[in-house]
C-alpha cells in the first residue's frame, strides 16, 4: 500500500505536468496521452478523461469505461482517478475512460439518464477513435450496478466485452438489501416509471439479475466480507444465475467493507484477478 501511495503522489506531479504536455509517463516505458473533463454530451456532468497508450501495436485496442459510485446520485470520476492509474500500468495496451454521469436527485431519475451516459460514451469514443472498440465495463457501487444493468439490459450491439463489478446490487428486490438505508431514494427516484417494460415491475427493471441470458457478457465480481451496504446476499444471487445462464463467471470476497476495496492487498488482488478473466475469456 505504501507504494500505492507513492505512485499516487508522483501521479499528482505527473498529472499537473500532463495537463501541459498531455502525457502520462508511468516508468517501464509505460506512457498515456490523456485529455481530461472532455464533454461527451450537452449536460456540464457528461464529462470524462481520457487515456490512450502510446506506442502500442494493437491498432484497436479494448476500452475500459470506468464509472464511479455514490448511490446513483453522488461521487464522481476523480473518485477513481487512483485506481484507473493503477490499471493503467497493470494494462498499459487499453484505453481508460474515466466518466462523470448525470446525477440523480428528487426532480430527476437516475434511469435512464446515466444508462444513455454509458451509450453516450460509446458512440464518443468510436467516433474519435475511428473504430468499434470492445468495451470493458468496470464500476463500483452504484456505478457497478450501471455496469451490470447496462451490460445486460441496454446493450442490445453486444459491445460489451466484459464487466467488472465492484460491490454493486444485482437484485434490488433482495429482503436483505432492502436494509441499505438510502432503499426509499431507490424506490421513488431510480427509474423513471416512463421507461418501464410491460408486465415488469420496477424493481426487476432495475435489477441486473432479471436480464440475465444465456448470452451475457462474461463478469468478475468482488465483494466485501463486511459490506453494510451490499449484503453477502447479492453475489450468492448472482452468482446463482450467472451459473445458471452458463455465462462465464468469477466471483472473489475480501476482507472489509463497502469502501475497502482498493484499500491494502485489496486492490492489487481485485487486479490480477481481473488480468487473468480478460486473459480467459480472450481464448475462448
Amino acid at each position: 500500500m505504501k507504494n500505492l501511495i507513492i505512485i499516487f503522489g508522483c501521479f499528482s506531479i505527473l498529472l499537473f505536468t500532463a495537463c501541459k504536455k498531455k502525457t502520462i509517463d508511468l516508468g517501464e516505458k509505460i506512457s498515456f496521452e490523456s485529455k481530461e473533463n472532455i464533454s461527451y454530451g450537452k449536460d456540464s456532468e457528461q464529462k470524462m478523461d481520457l487515456y490512450i497508450p502510446k506506442n502500442i501495436s494493437n491498432s484497436k485496442p479494448d476500452v475500459f469505461i470506468m464509472i464511479h459510485g455514490g448511490g446513483w446520485r453522488g461521487g464522481e470520476k476523480s473518485n477513481l482517478s487512483f485506481f484507473t492509474l493503477s490499471m493503467m500500468k497493470k494494462f498499459p495496451t487499453s484505453i481508460f475512460a474515466n466518466i462523470n454521469y448525470r446525477l440523480a436527485s428528487t426532480s430527476r431519475f437516475a434511469i435512464p439518464n446515466q444508462t444513455d451516459d454509458i451509450t453516450n460514451t460509446m458512440l464518443y469514443l468510436e467516433k474519435t477513435l475511428h473504430y468499434k472498440p470492445r468495451f470493458i465495463l468496470l464500476g463500483n457501487s452504484a456505478g457497478g450496478h450501471l455496469s451490470m444493468l447496462y451490460a445486460y439490459q441496454f446493450d442490445q450491439a453486444k459491445k460489451v466485452k466484459a464487466v467488472i463489478n465492484i460491490v454493486g446490487p444485482s437484485d434490488l428486490s433482495d429482503s436483505n438489501f432492502k436494509k441499505y438505508s438510502d432503499y426509499s431514494f431507490v424506490e421513488k427516484h431510480l427509474i423513471d416509471p416512463k421507461t418501464l417494460s410491460s408486465g415488469v415491475s420496477m424493481m426487476n427493471f432495475a435489477s441486473p439479475t432479471h436480464w440475465i441470458t444465456n448470452t451475457s457478457a462474461p463478469m468478475l465480481s468482488y465483494y466485501g466480507l463486511s459490506d453494510q451496504v451490499i449484503p453477502l446476499s447479492q453475489k450468492a444471487i448472482l452468482d446463482s444465475l450467472l451459473d445458471k445462464n452458463k455465462v462465464i463467471n468469477e466471483s472473489f470476497e475480501f476482507n472489509g467493507g463497502h469502501l475497502d476495496w482498493d484499500k491494502e492487498k485489496n486492490a492489487p488482488f481485485l487486479m490480477t484477478k481481473i488480468d487473468e478473466f480478460l486473459k480467459k475469456i480472450d481464448k475462448k
